[in-house]
């Protein structure tokens, strides 16, 4: 009887140890109800084992009572090895089941977590890939004379080159601006005109 709760334990073990390893590896757009479920499906584990071992107490008890009979009747040592090993193999089998089942459900789990990460992973390289290209060299080629412009509220950086009749490229280049969306309000910008 004590190898079958040693085995139980071990069983919890082997559990808790693949539950923690799902936990680990998840990564999913809802990482707290991930994990409510798994900690629920450790809890439904453990209530089983400790229903298992309420089993194994019984079985013990109900050992303790047929040696009793065996000495008041002439049950054989044989009789009584034949009826443990048949609940030693119930009990295994039942194991078995169980852990069988919770390596498919953390399983399906984590194949489904792989399925999210790979499509964040795809939209993140979509995005990446249409955003416009950031303009890394300047040219030299614009009007040298022109005026200070202050950034306004609502301000764009194409609505003050045409506020002020100058060209896009020839302000991104004065002012070797990179992305035209991290003009700020209250910047000082220089803007070419032409004669």
């Amino acid at each position: 009887m004590r190898f079958m709760r040693s085995s139980i334990f071990r069983s919890c073990g082997l559990l808790a140890v693949l539950t923690s390893a799902a936990l680990a590896q998840t990564s999913s757009n809802d990482p707290r109800q991930e994990l409510f479920n798994l900690r629920e499906d450790v809890r439904l584990l453990t209530q089983r084992v400790g229903e298992m071992s309420l089993t194994v107490e019984q079985l013990n008890r109900d050992n303790s009572s047929l040696q009793a009979k065996a000495s008041q009747s002439f049950v054989t040592l044989e009789q009584l090895n034949s009826a443990i090993a048949t609940i030693n193999r119930t009990t295994q089998a039942a194991l078995t089941d169980q852990k069988r089942e919770t390596l498919e459900q953390v399983s399906a789990r984590i194949e489904k977590l792989a399925k999210q990460t790979q499509a964040a992973i795809d939209a993140v390289a979509k995005s990446q890939a249409t955003r416009p290209a950031v303009q890394t060299s300047f040219s030299e080629e614009f009007p040298k004379e022109g005026i200070n412009y202050t950034v306004q509220t609502g301000d764009t950086l194409s609505g003050i080159a045409k506020k002020n009749g100058a060209k896009l490229s020839d302000i991104r280049n004065a002012n070797k601006i990179t992305d035209d969306s991290k003009v700020r309000v209250g910047q000082t910008l220089f803007i070419p005109q032409s004669k």
